[in-house]
């Protein structure tokens, strides 16, 4: 009797053990290798070098080799049901993305929306329900809704809020557009024709990570940031002078000589500029 009774709990443990594994298996970031059909070796251009050789972007150099993976920005897989396999780390961006295998035997990555799980079904198309996830036009997703990987052009893929914990919300309809409020602030229209998803993209605290070394924003290709006030004149228009010396203008400039800390670099004759309803608050 006493070891019928050890064999029914050790059973009753496993029974009990079970759904809790899952739970955290579904729970946790999987990390598993990239399907080869999906990834592509790429030309890391170091130093921030343009086609002169200078360095136009600063502070860039180093890092460890990548392999990129290639993104489902479209999401053109109408009305096939697809399920989440895999939650993996992609070192091209800040955002974790998705393992999407379809029914028709498709399989493709996609960003991670806030919040799915690893079993989790998404689909695509214009009579899908607003449901996390979900791909649909923005003529059939309802007004207040959050969302993301929204596109400019129609058919070209999701350009706008991508980043991690990036949302966008859909505030009105009118005629063939509808208004969009940006992460950044900005208020713009967008043809009704393009696509977005509901929800919004995962790994919220990526900007709160610490990285806890130097060496860490080595391995991302980051290299050592050195202030323009203690440069030598050739340098910087902030360097020279004896001691600690102020910089000696009347606002701070950029190595080249322009305003720095506000100034706008987006063209004023951009074709674009009539969709802009308010400006980006930074």
């Amino acid at each position: 009797m006493a070891s019928q009774r050890k064999d029914e709990d050790i059973e009753v443990n496993k029974s009990n053990s079970t759904p809790t594994t899952r739970t955290a298996v579904a729970d946790s970031q999987v990390k598993s290798n990239p399907r080869n059909h999906l990834i592509y070796g790429r030309h890391h251009c170091g130093k921030g070098r343009n086609a002169r050789g200078i360095i136009t972007a600063g502070h860039r150099g180093g890092g460890h080799k990548r392999l990129y993976r290639q993104i489902d920005f479209r999401r053109n897989e109408k009305g096939i049901d697809g399920r989440i396999v895999t939650i993996e780390y992609d070192p091209n961006r800040n955002a974790s993305i998705c393992l999407i295998h379809y029914g028709d035997g498709e399989k493709r990555y996609i960003l991670h929306p806030r919040g799915a799980r690893i079993g989790d079904t998404i689909l695509s198309g214009t009579g899908v329900p607003i449901k996390m996830g979900n791909a649909l036009p923005l003529t059939k997703i309802p007004l207040g809704t959050a969302i993301h990987n929204i596109e400019i052009t129609p058919g070209k893929g999701g350009q706008f809020a991508r980043a991690a914990g990036a949302v966008a919300k859909l505030i009105a309809k009118e005629g063939k557009s509808a208004t969009l409020k940006l992460p950044s602030g900005e208020v713009r229209l967008i043809s009704q024709s393009c696509s977005a998803t509901v929800g919004q993209v995962g790994n919220v605290g990526a900007k709160r990570k610490d990285l806890g070394r130097a060496g860490s924003k080595r391995w991302i290709g980051k290299r050592p940031v050195v202030r323009g006030v203690v440069m030598n004149p050739v340098d910087h228009p902030h360097g020279g002078g004896e001691g600690r010396a102020p910089i000696g203008r009347k606002q701070p400039s950029t190595p080249w000589g322009y305003p720095a800390l506000g100034r706008r670099t987006r063209k004023r004759k951009k074709y674009s500029e009539n969709w802009i309803l308010r400006r980006r608050s930074k």
